[in-house]
C-alpha cells in the first residue's frame, strides 16, 4: 500500500477575505493559496480592488472579514512590522539625498546581521548595478532607480515581495530586463513575489500564476496558459485577450503593406 501524498504547504493563504469602506464592499470572499518561491500577479483594471488587496496582505489595510495565514500562522491581526514583508512601491520611495548604495544598505542600519556584505555584493551583481553605487539617486535613470529599489528590499531578506506596478514607468528593453532580473532573483532565492499590475502582458509572462480581480471578486485564478486557452468568462475575455489581440493586431498593421502597395518594390529596397 501507498503511503499517502505529503500534503502541499502554502507560504501564503488568503481565507475568505472581504473588504468594505464605509458601507461599501470593495473585495469579497478572495481566497487563494500561494506556494513557496512562486511568482504571483494580482490582475486587474482600475479601481477592482487589486491595491486595496495587496495593502491588506502587507498589513497596512485590516480586512472586514476573512483570514491570512502565513507559513501556517494566522497573521491577520500581526502588525505590518511584524510580518516580515517588503514591498517596493511604484514610485520607488529612495532617499534622493543618498547614493544608490547608501539606499542599498539603509535598512541594515537597525538590522545589522541581516545580510553579510558578501551577500550585498551579490544582489548589486545580480541587479547589475555595480557601476552606478556611488551616483546620486536623481541622476539614474527609470530602470536603473527600479534595480536599486529591488536590492534595497532585497538585503532585508523578506519572507515575502510584493511588488507594485513595478514596471508601469518603464518601456522596451529596459521593461523585459527588469521583469527577467525579478524571475531569476525569485528562483535563485526561493522567493515568493506578489505584483499588482493591470497590464495583462506583464502579468502573463511574468508569472506563474495569475490573479484576476474584477469588481472585487476572483474572476481567475490560473497558470498564464490556463487564462489564454481556458477563460473563465467573458470578463477575462474583454479584459485580458482583447488587449493582447489590439497589441498583436496593431503590430501586423504597422508592418502590413498599406493596400495597392508594391511588396515587390519594397523588397527589392
Amino acid at each position: 500500500m501507498r503511503a499517502p501524498e505529503p500534503a502541499v504547504k502554502f507560504m501564503l493563504e488568503l481565507k475568505s477575505i472581504q473588504k468594505s469602506f464605509a458601507g461599501r464592499e470593495v473585495l469579497h470572499d478572495i481566497s487563494i493559496s500561494v506556494q513557496k518561491g512562486e511568482i504571483v500577479s494580482i490582475l486587474g483594471p482600475s479601481g477592482c480592488g487589486k491595491t486595496t488587496l495587496l495593502n491588506i496582505i502587507l498589513g497596512l489595510e485590516a480586512p472586514t472579514a476573512g483570514r491570512i495565514i502565513c507559513d501556517g500562522e494566522d497573521i491577520t491581526r500581526v502588525p505590518m512590522e511584524k510580518r516580515g514583508f517588503n514591498i517596493v512601491f511604484q514610485d520607488y520611495a529612495l532617499f534622493p539625498n543618498l547614493t544608490a548604495y547608501e539606499n542599498i544598505v539603509y535598512g541594515l542600519r537597525n538590522f545589522p546581521g541581516r545580510s553579510s556584505r558578501a551577500e550585498v555584493d551579490e544582489l548589486i551583481g545580480l541587479l547589475a548595478l555595480e557601476q552606478h553605487l556611488d551616483q546620486r539617486i536623481d541622476s539614474l535613470s527609470g530602470g536603473q532607480k527600479q534595480r536599486v529599489a529591488l536590492a534595497r528590499t532585497l538585503v532585508m531578506k523578506p519572507r515575502l515581495l510584493l511588488l507594485d506596478e513595478p514596471l508601469s514607468a518603464l518601456d522596451g528593453l529596459i521593461k523585459e530586463s527588469i521583469k527577467d532580473r525579478i524571475k531569476t532573483i525569485a528562483r535563485q532565492f526561493d522567493l515568493t513575489t506578489l505584483i499588482v499590475t493591470h497590464d495583462p502582458e506583464e502579468a502573463l509572462t511574468l508569472s506563474d500564476r495569475v490573479l484576476i480581480i474584477e469588481s472585487g471578486r476572483v474572476a481567475q485564478f490560473g497558470t498564464p496558459s490556463e487564462i489564454v486557452h481556458a477563460p473563465a468568462g467573458d470578463f477575462i475575455r474583454r479584459f485580458i485577450l482583447k488587449q493582447l489581440a489590439i497589441k498583436r493586431d496593431n503590430i501586423f498593421r504597422l508592418f502590413s503593406p498599406e493596400p495597392g502597395a508594391s511588396t515587390v518594390g519594397a523588397a527589392a529596397a
